[in-house]
């Protein structure tokens, strides 16, 4: 990776697990980290570890299953720095936290297309004018290589419910979005990424889904950090990776009539909520 002195870097999700090593990650390079997660205490042990070895860091309190809460962190994050170098959307719902019935956000969405979709979609565009303003910036969409298409005739999953179908459709719609994002930033400097970190991390997320680890979150963060940081990576947007690797997603996320319906059904929804 480069340096990152005098860079700013926000971690959605990283009080625990993959987020937490990227975020300790980018503060041993240089980046001032911002922290982001729903425990307190959980947020200032990561931010008193990183300052104890010479780094800059704070801790920012969101629930992104709420877009009040996603608006107000952003507004968090424009008053605590005048620059945003790195966004790295990682926060996220797994196929089996809080059992396999059909959970709604705080604004009636169905919960994992709320929090690992949607909430970044608000919280990208409500920090692009800090990233224009940091150029060259990059973005980095946390998904997977489980990627279901999208019904958009039952986006919120009213029928036929389930916990792995609803984690998958909203990885999917994250790939979409960078896709799309990809073609809206072109030349603005702004760069846009996805990728599947790595399979089976040794996550709380896959050892509550009853899943033995496959990977390590180690292999995952060098994924994620190769897009946030990465020389090799530089000018280079609109593209999914698995692990280290370039890869091509599920059909659906190069369906330009897709991603449209994906885009205005997504401002619908951030718009009902000012």
């Amino acid at each position: 990776m480069a340096k990152l002195d005098g860079k700013c870097a926000l971690v959605t999700g990283s009080t625990d697990g993959v987020g937490r090593l990227v975020a300790a990650h980018l503060a041993a390079d240089g980046a001032s980290v911002l922290v982001h997660g729903r425990d307190p205490a959980r947020g200032e042990r990561l931010v008193a570890e990183i300052k104890g070895k010479g780094g800059a860091a704070e801790f920012l309190a969101a629930d992104l299953a709420s877009l009040r809460a996603v608006r107000d962190l952003a507004q968090a994050v424009q008053a605590r720095t005048e620059r945003l170098d790195i966004l790295v959307n990682n926060a996220g719902i797994g196929s089996a936290s809080g059992g396999n019935t059909r959970q709604v956000s705080a604004d009636g969405c169905e919960l994992r297309f709320a929090v690992n979709y949607l909430s970044g979609f608000l919280l990208t565009h409500l920090l692009l004018p800090l990233l224009r303003a940091s150029t060259p910036a990059r973005i980095v969409n946390v998904a997977s290589a489980g990627q279901q298409e999208i019904d958009f005739a039952d986006v919120m999953l009213t029928r036929g419910y389930g916990g792995t179908r609803a984690y998958c459709q909203s990885k999917l719609a994250q790939i979409m979005f960078t896709i799309d994002l990809a073609e809206t930033l072109k030349g603005s400097g702004v760069t846009v990424n996805a990728l599947h970190p790595a399979t089976y991390m040794n996550t709380t997320m896959v050892r509550e889904a009853g899943v033995t680890p496959l990977s390590s979150v180690e292999a995952g963060a060098e994924a994620i950090l190769n897009l946030a940081a990465s020389p090799a990576l530089q000018g280079r947007s609109g593209l999914y990776f698995n692990g280290l690797n370039e890869a091509r997603a599920n059909r659906q996320a190069y369906d330009t009539e897709a991603r449209r319906r994906l885009r205005d059904l997504s401002r619908e929804l951030i718009q009902a909520v000012a």
